[in-house]
């Protein structure tokens, strides 16, 4: 059964990294959903995530349940439609006091804010400001005219009334200070009184903050104490164990949880699921669009929701990781989109074709050469032993292997082939997004040449030279290089309909340190044999 995506967690009890795959037949009845959806003008005023998740009865028929994000026309429960995990019922009388407590203390805040007082202020303030930056320029200017006249006198000398004119000139400066004083006591003699009560004001809103605070966070407590979820160990925690570091806001209500937690306490069996967008696009998603768990609110989640769905497991999960090169030294793959390279830090981003590798060949002397974008898939390399790993290594850091990608743009160029020369760097308020930066970037070098015209799309092959992280996504979206984005990089600016990211690893050549010959591993169909691989095209 082909496999687009896998909901993996790790099991808290065993340990055991568990998976619930998103299917090709599951995403066929997504779509027929999406058809119902396009036929009813309710679910067309709000962009939410919807879910379907295929399960076996304990007769061992197969249903399908399907759940929505949050509430829908603010709506919990719709008939048809998988209901909330209950808890919030139980907290739902806390709930309502606390949100009219909370409705009040905003209007106070609102009413302390646009206190008449604060305008006066407002108001006298900029009055006496301007009032002192006009007495400021009247004073400049006689500054400078008695400072001409002193000069002017000085160097004459023949005034007999020298002293007494320099002597009005002193006390014209000094009545210039006087008056500046006698404004600056002015502002403050009718400035104090008003700043006085706006302290007040400002430690009251200070007050309220804190109370709206304290209060929202008591009743985030008592909902994620409420809030239990069911696995299929028939095991029940609340969100506050299950998350003790922090909830972000919606945790427990999207589909994924909803839908399992639904499943488990029914003693229904999960074979695939699939989540998409549906209603007004947002600023990351698309109608129609499947998207994998939400990485705060879904993913921390699965590891224990998952649990007790033995068949799941990776000792029995259909990896979907074909194998294209094998010998003593190496191992080649052709990594599926949306699968890591390496696992991740945590233990919700342990599934990647490392764990898998090493897991299926029960041997930890794996070894990682080089690594593709979660969302790239093609030729991914690996290491059997260490000596090969460093010379492998080596050759890509000296820039020894040759590396071909293919991928189609989200619209048409004129340029047939070329080269893109634009340095990049990290950017460091929109991380992993990379960014061209002609100052402080390192140097990024990528070739290209137009493959064909698909409708309104372009198949290109790219060549890199350098191996940046990004590299050809942001050369092919950035205005200065190709200035078309590839379908399906949301991150960097594609707006056009994509289940993936188009952008495969196509060719790796290199020499082997035990060979006097070279590998080219390959993913072009018609020719195949011990150098020149070949598999099928992904898109």
């Amino acid at each position: 059964m082909q496999t687009n995506y896998f909901y993996t967690g790790v099991c808290p009890n065993s340990g055991r990294l568990l998976q619930l795959p998103r299917t090709v037949a599951v995403e066929e009845i997504a779509r027929n959903l999406m058809v119902q959806l396009a036929q009813d003008e309710r679910f067309a005023r709000e962009g939410k995530m919807y879910g379907v998740l295929l399960v076996e009865t304990k007769s061992g028929t197969q249903e399908v349940i399907k759940a929505f994000s949050g509430l829908l026309n603010g709506e919990s429960i719709l008939a048809g439609w998988v209901p909330p995990i209950p808890g919030r019922d139980r907290v739902a009388a806390a709930e309502a006091a606390t949100l009219q407590d909370l409705a009040a203390m905003k209007q106070e805040l609102i009413d302390l804010d646009r206190s008449p007082v604060r305008a006066e202020h407002q108001l006298l303030a900029v009055t006496f400001a301007e009032q002192l930056a006009q007495l400021a320029i009247e004073h400049r200017q006689r500054k400078e005219l008695r400072q001409q006249q002193r000069e002017y006198l000085t160097k004459t000398r023949q005034n007999p009334d020298l002293a007494i004119v320099l002597q009005q000139l002193e006390q014209q400066s000094r009545q210039d200070g006087r008056e500046r004083r006698h404004l600056k006591q002015e502002r403050d003699r009718v400035l104090q009184p008003l700043q006085a009560i706006l302290a007040r004001l400002d430690e009251r809103m200070r007050e309220l903050r804190q109370q709206r605070k304290t209060r929202s966070r008591q009743l985030q407590t008592q909902m994620h104490d409420a809030y239990r979820l069911l696995n299929f160990l028939g095991t029940a925690s609340s969100l506050r164990e299950l998350m003790p570091a922090g909830i972000p806001t919606g945790t427990g209500d999207c589909c994924a949880p909803k839908l399992l937690h639904y499943a488990a306490s029914h003693q229904l069996k999960p074979i695939a699921m699939a989540e998409f967008w549906w209603g007004k696009n947002s600023e990351d998603k698309l109608q129609g669009e499947f998207y994998g768990a939400c990485t705060d609110r879904c993913q921390p989640l699965m590891g224990f929701m998952l649990s007790g769905s033995s068949p799941l497991s990776t000792s029995t999960a259909d990896f979907s990781l074909p194998i294209i090169y094998e010998d003593e030294y190496l191992i080649a793959v052709d990594k599926p989109t949306g699968l890591l390279s390496v696992p991740g830090r945590y233990l919700d981003r342990q599934d990647s074709v490392l764990t898998r590798l090493r897991q299926l060949f029960g041997d930890e002397q794996i070894y990682p050469v080089h690594r593709l974008d979660r969302d790239t898939s093609g030729i991914l390399l690996f290491a059997r032993d260490r000596q090969t790993y460093r010379h492998l290594s080596r050759q890509f850091s000296t820039r020894q292997v040759h590396k071909v990608y293919e991928a189609i743009l989200a619209g048409e160029i004129d340029q047939m082939e070329g080269s893109i020369d634009l340095p990049l760097s990290a950017d460091p308020l929109d991380l992993p997004r990379q960014q061209v930066d002609l100052q402080q970037g390192k140097p990024s070098l990528t070739n290209f040449r137009v493959l064909a015209k698909i409708g309104n799309y372009t198949r290109i092959e790219f060549i890199p030279v350098t191996g940046r992280t990004h590299q050809l996504r942001v050369h092919a979206a950035n205005p200065c290089g190709l200035g078309t984005p590839i379908l399906g990089d949301r991150l960097y600016g594609c707006q056009a309909p994509a289940t993936r990211l188009h952008l495969h690893a196509r060719e790796l050549s290199f020499v082997n340190f035990d060979r006097s010959d070279g590998y080219t591993l390959s993913r072009q169909p018609g020719q195949a044999d011990l150098i020149y691989l070949d598999t099928h095209s992904p898109f």
